[in-house]
C-alpha cells in the first residue's frame, strides 16, 4: 500500500511538473491567434488593442465564423445585422448583406469598428463597452442613469443580467490570460 501511495505521489509531482513546463503552449491551444492579418489590421486601424478583439473573439464564437446565435448575431464578433449595417454605412461599405458577416475578415472589420465606437462613447472605458457589447448602449445608459452600475463600470456584479454579467467577467479574464501569454 505504502508503495502505490508513493508511486501516485511521484506520478502527481511529475504530472504537475510537466504542466508547469508546457504552461505556455497549453494555453496558446486554448486561447489562440487566429484570422491574425484582419484582427492587426482592423485592431490597429481603431486603435484597439488586438488582444481585446480576440478575447472577444474567442467569448462570442471561439473562432468560429460559420455561426448564428438564437438572437440572430452572426460570425466570430456576433454581430447582429442592423448593427453591422449602420456600422458599415460609416466606414463607406454599402449594401451589407447577411452573407457578408459570416466572412472573416468583414466581420472583424464590423466588429472591431463596433467595439471601437463603444470604446469612444464610453471613454475608452473598457469594463462599459464590453458590457454594451453584449447588453447594447441603452441597457449600460439606463443603468448607469438608475444607479445600478457605477459610471466607471467596475462593479460588474451590479448587472442586472447574468447573462451579460458572465460575458463580461469572460472576456476580462480571456483578456488577462491573452496578455500573459501574448
Amino acid at each position: 500500500m505504502k508503495k502505490l501511495v508513493k508511486t501516485i505521489i511521484i506520478l502527481g509531482v511529475a504530472i504537475a511538473i510537466l504542466l508547469y513546463a508546457f504552461k505556455p503552449q497549453i494555453l496558446k491551444k486554448i486561447y489562440p491567434i487566429k484570422y491574425k492579418e484582419y484582427v492587426e489590421e482592423a485592431a490597429k486601424a481603431n486603435e484597439v488593442d488586438k488582444l481585446l478583439i480576440y478575447s472577444i473573439i474567442k467569448a462570442e464564437s471561439g473562432f468560429k465564423e460559420n455561426v448564428k446565435s438564437s438572437s440572430g448575431a452572426i460570425g466570430l464578433m456576433q454581430i447582429m445585422l442592423p448593427t453591422a449595417q449602420e456600422i458599415a454605412q460609416k466606414i463607406d461599405i454599402q449594401n451589407l448583406t447577411e452573407e457578408q458577416l459570416y466572412e472573416p475578415k468583414m466581420n472583424i472589420i464590423i466588429g472591431t469598428k463596433y467595439f471601437a465606437t463603444l470604446l469612444e462613447t464610453y471613454d475608452n472605458n473598457i469594463n462599459l463597452a464590453i458590457i454594451a457589447y453584449n447588453a447594447g448602449m441603452g441597457n449600460v445608459n439606463k443603468w448607469i442613469a438608475n444607479g445600478i452600475i457605477n459610471e466607471d463600470g467596475t462593479d460588474v456584479d451590479n448587472i442586472p443580467f447574468e447573462e451579460t454579467k458572465m460575458y463580461v467577467k469572460k472576456i476580462l479574464q480571456n483578456y488577462e490570460i491573452y496578455k500573459e501569454i501574448y
